[in-house]
């Protein structure tokens, strides 16, 4: 086997096979909780059943590595201004028709070029970058759990900070062994119907909106992201389920990014949102008590800033990913009232 196939964390043996029956396997690392037979894969493509053990196929395997800004994440509210050593590897546990990587999120093994970065190395690079954090993104992190883990348990222990860019279908238990070594996850609301994650992704809602609130109650610092498909997912009774939700199931402080939707992979047919719908959006979300809403994937726009949801006062104010900070600490200097950021 190479460097980059090991065992997996977090899966369980099956019944016991009688004769001439494989043994097969319980992977424990996300929702879907694929069960494997001897050979097989499971849904992300990335986790294989040999002679009855779960191997992951792409530990330290990276097919995207940058320096980016924290904002591109996008985190508004944690270490504004600063840069993050990002990382992502190949394939996905969802499908989404829309995807934006989806020549990443589709790839198999052997597809693309990719190349072995250990944690220790990964760590090194983040610090010769002079960045502040590491971030596995580009794909969904938590397919490549084992490698993500000895990752920031390493970066941990160098003062650097961990992020998560996700879907949300980490499994509790995983989330329970990164915890104490994640510090902040934007999390990929695609829509909040049931339907839409069956129809477009391949999964189910319900995982995604306990994985947020699992992420809250481990003060893991939680930022949203809601990409807004026209006719698919930008219906105003269901932007305002989603908003309710925020302000009444987690926190009317947590950030919420409304993207702007570009066609991409199985969507090209679909037009990129309107401004106007992006701005309807926003006020549904601020209507229902939502204090920091932000507009993505429209520059220039004056609410990609940070206001204070008390007075109004401009706090943090955004061009492109350059950052003027007018804080006083985590206080407005206007009202004094205190924002939910971590500096």
């Amino acid at each position: 086997m190479t460097a980059s196939i090991r065992e997996a964390m977090l899966y369980t043996h099956m019944d016991v096979p009688q004769d001439g029956e494989a043994e097969k396997v319980r992977c424990n690392v996300c929702a879907h909780r694929c069960l494997i037979p001897e050979g097989g894969i499971g849904i992300c493509h990335v986790r294989r059943n040999i002679a009855g053990k779960l191997y992951t196929l792409i530990y330290a395997e990276a097919s995207s590595i940058n320096v980016d800004p924290v904002e591109k994440k996008p985190l508004y509210h944690f270490y504004p201004g600063s840069y993050v050593f990002s990382l992502g590897t190949i394939s996905c546990n969802f499908h989404c028709r829309h995807c934006q990587n989806w020549n990443i999120s589709t790839a198999r093994v052997g597809d693309i070029p990719t190349f072995e970065i250990s944690p220790e190395e990964a760590v090194q690079r983040a610090n010769r970058n002079h960045c502040a954090g590491i971030a596995w993104t580009y794909n969904e992190p938590t397919i490549w759990f084992e490698y993500t883990y000895d990752s920031a348990r390493v970066a941990k222990r160098e003062g650097l900070y961990t992020v998560y860019v996700t879907n949300g279908y980490i499994s509790a238990e995983a989330l329970d062994e990164i915890s104490p070594f994640l510090d902040a996850a934007n999390v990929d609301v695609k829509a909040f119907s049931d339907s839409f994650y069956k129809r477009v992704c391949g999964a189910r809602l319900e995982p995604v909106l306990e994985t947020c609130k699992r992420m809250l109650r481990k003060k893991i610092h939680l930022e949203l992201t809601y990409l807004i498909i026209p006719g698919y997912n930008d219906g105003r009774e269901e932007l305002k389920e989603f908003a309710d939700w925020v302000v009444t199931e987690l926190n009317a402080s947590i950030p919420v990014h409304l993207s702007r939707f570009y066609p991409a992979h199985l969507m090209l047919d679909v037009p990129p949102t309107s401004i106007e719908s992006l701005e309807m959006a926003y006020e549904i979300a601020k209507d229902a008590g939502i204090e920091y809403v932000y507009l993505g994937n429209t520059p220039g726009h004056q609410y990609e800033n940070t206001y204070c949801p008390e007075c109004g006062e401009l706090l943090i104010e955004r061009v492109g990913y350059r950052v003027k900070m007018r804080l006083r600490g985590r206080k407005c200097p206007g009202c004094g009232h205190e924002i939910n950021i971590v500096l």
